[in-house]
């Protein structure tokens, strides 16, 4: 695993570009991994260098951060480890209040999450889903109000509409309230669409992308054909028959990805998932790729996702042949139309190099 730190978008908090997924802590669901191997996925993770842990309230009942609190503890991990964990979902039947964003369920849902994870304060807060109904306002306040009471450090949204979170930040930005530090949003060579509106708004407003399900819940790890899928077993043939749409990956534009994918990868002389992990953690406005595991030897070979480099002609093919459709008004925002606003003339933003990376490296001379 390539170990450096990147901060999470305009935050200060430094994060590993490979998260630890735990949505695979726990077999409630009819899939996952049993505690001795979430304990070792742990360990190999943080042995890697790993410092970045996902997880969220509702994954396996509550399996998952109770889990991951007992495994933090008992290496000392607290504070070395970047907890993220998420509210929203509602676990309560009849109990309109046990879910969703309103500034009830939000307090209920943070000092449940602090229970289970045994912790004082979590790392990065995550709005799970848009409930259609809270508004911006009361969701940042609410956020804010922890940050401020120190149970929480950072604020983070997942699964929302842009315009949603482009008012949460300027609510954030207009009242002094603890900004929006990241996005966790699906990404992955079959689902591209955050591109038109989540990467630029990302970019430019201090967002960082952490990509979910950058194999499409494993289709792109090399696990299916198209001829082959009932054989496969494994989370998309389990949950075949969900409404879930994150489970929905069985289309003939994704078969035509996976097997360029096979293709590319067998020219680099490395697995599927690793440059299916590779090519989505080196997008614009990405800052983390969480990967997920049930199986030691399958995070060891993720653990190896950015170890080398995607050739430019490589990178053209699975560009091609995962491009998303152009719907309006984005094919508004091409060259065939813009070319019309500029005159003809070559317009940009800003040179390149006009904001140089900044990396810092160096041995720790330590204090004597």
């Amino acid at each position: 695993m390539t170990m450096a730190y990147y901060t999470l978008g305009n935050s200060g908090l430094r994060v590993t570009r490979l998260a630890l997924g735990t949505m695979t802590f726990g077999t409630e669901w009819g899939w996952g991994a049993d505690k001795e191997t979430a304990r070792a996925l742990v360990d190999a993770y943080v042995e890697a260098g790993g410092n970045f842990f996902d997880t969220a309230d509702a994954y396996t009942g509550g399996t998952s951060e109770t889990w991951l609190g007992e495994f933090i503890a008992e290496r000392g991990l607290r504070d070395k480890a970047v907890i993220s964990t998420k509210f929203s979902m509602n676990l309560e039947q009849g109990n309109p209040n046990a879910g969703g964003n309103g500034r009830k369920n939000i307090i209920r849902a943070v000092e449940g999450s602090l229970k289970r994870l045994g912790t004082d304060y979590i790392d990065l807060y995550i709005l799970h889903a848009w409930d259609r109904l809270t508004s911006p306002e009361e969701v940042m306040r609410t956020l804010d109000d922890l940050v401020r009471a120190g149970k929480i450090r950072h604020v983070g949204l997942s699964d929302v509409p842009a315009w949603y979170a482009s008012r949460a930040q300027s609510v954030a930005e207009q009242r002094g309230y603890e900004p929006v530090s990241a996005l966790q949003l699906e990404y992955s060579l079959a689902e591209r669409n955050i591109e038109h509106e989540f990467v630029p708004f990302g970019t430019r407003y201090g967002a960082g992308i952490m990509v979910w399900s950058p194999l499409a819940s494993g289709l792109l790890s090399g696990k299916y054909r198209s001829d082959t899928i009932s054989k496969a077993g494994g989370r998309l043939e389990t949950m075949r028959g969900s409404t879930n749409p994150g489970f929905q990956k069985f289309t003939d534009r994704n078969w035509a990805i996976v097997a360029e994918l096979e293709t590319v990868a067998g020219e680099l002389g490395r697995g599927m998932a690793q440059v299916a992990l590779n090519w989505a953690a080196t997008r614009p406005g990405v800052a983390s790729v969480i990967i997920g595991a049930t199986r030691l030897d399958q995070l060891k070979d993720n653990l190896g996702a950015l170890d080398f480099e995607i050739p430019k002609e490589l990178l053209a093919r699975l560009d091609a042949v995962s491009q998303p459709v152009t719907p309006f008004p984005y094919s508004f925002f091409g060259p065939e139309i813009q070319g019309g606003l500029t005159g003809g003339q070559a317009v940009g933003d800003k040179p390149a190099g006009y904001f140089p990376d900044l990396l810092m490296e160096g041995a720790f001379a330590g204090v004597s």
